[in-house]
């Protein structure tokens, strides 16, 4: 875990966070929290990682997501050598209904 993002503030959202219990709860929480470009931005680099997971070039992902190659290369890294965040989930969405991602391989 990054130690400079461990504050407790950050605690603090993660708990609102969690108490959120569908997807209509999500979209008025970070509409209130976010601004739309902010929450755009997000979810392009979690499709560009769940893009990269399938095995997507590089040029593909940009074209269906408008990603620059350099979000496309973050995304990859963090893939590659993160937290293991995005796999977490993506596994997690697979065991829960079949269709969230694809696991590492």
């Amino acid at each position: 875990m990054n130690k400079k993002i461990k504050t407790e503030a950050v605690d603090h959202l993660f708990d609102a966070i969690l108490t959120l219990e569908s997807p209509e709860e999500c979209y008025k929480f970070f509409e209130d929290v976010c601004t739309i470009n902010e929450l755009l931005s997000l979810s392009q680099r979690y499709e560009v990682a769940k893009m990269l997971r399938e095995g997507k070039t590089y040029l593909e992902i940009a074209e269906k997501t408008g990603a620059s190659t350099a979000t496309i290369s973050r995304v990859n890294r963090s893939l590659n050598y993160g937290s293991d965040g995005y796999d977490m989930v993506f596994t997690r969405l697979n065991l829960e209904d079949g269709s969230g991602g694809s696991e590492k391989e």
